[in-house]
């Protein structure tokens, strides 16, 4: 068996749903084992889920005057188009569709998050580089 063969052979191993391999001819003995992917796994007591519940802003009637812009997607929020730049909005400043409110990032990838409302930025509800869940209200909006 010559070099060629054996990188074949990992090759072919690699690709297939084989585990392990032991193979020996004349005076060449191999021996390959495909490692499993491990998925790291936390549990989280309900307790603790349940504080974190709590822990979050809740979404009263007094503030259901005005519309929420919620994030598309899960991933991570950011305020601004880079690290030093300056935010895309504040507190207090006057939007309308389409305008960018930031940018909610999933597998390197940056979705800008636009307003679907005309307002006032009233409230921003969550911090830069937040994780973020879908759903989740990010701006509240006047």
């Amino acid at each position: 068996m010559n070099v060629e063969q054996i990188v074949e052979l990992i090759q072919a191993v690699s690709a297939s749903s084989v585990g392990a391999l032991n193979y020996e001819e004349g005076g060449v003995r191999l021996s390959m084992k495909k490692e499993k992917n491990k998925i790291k796994t936390e549990t989280v007591p309900s307790s603790s889920v349940q504080q974190e519940l709590e822990g979050r802003k809740s979404v009263t009637e007094s503030e259901q005057k005005g519309s929420y812009i919620t994030s598309p997607l899960v991933g991570t929020f950011y305020a601004a188009p880079s690290e030093n730049g300056e935010p895309f909005v504040q507190v207090g400043d006057q939007v309308c569709e389409g305008t960018v409110l930031g940018i909610v990032e999933a597998m390197k990838l940056m979705n800008e998050i636009e307003s679907e409302v005309h307002g006032v930025i009233e409230e921003i509800l969550v911090e830069n580089g937040e994780p973020v869940e879908y759903g989740q209200p990010l701006f509240l909006v006047k």
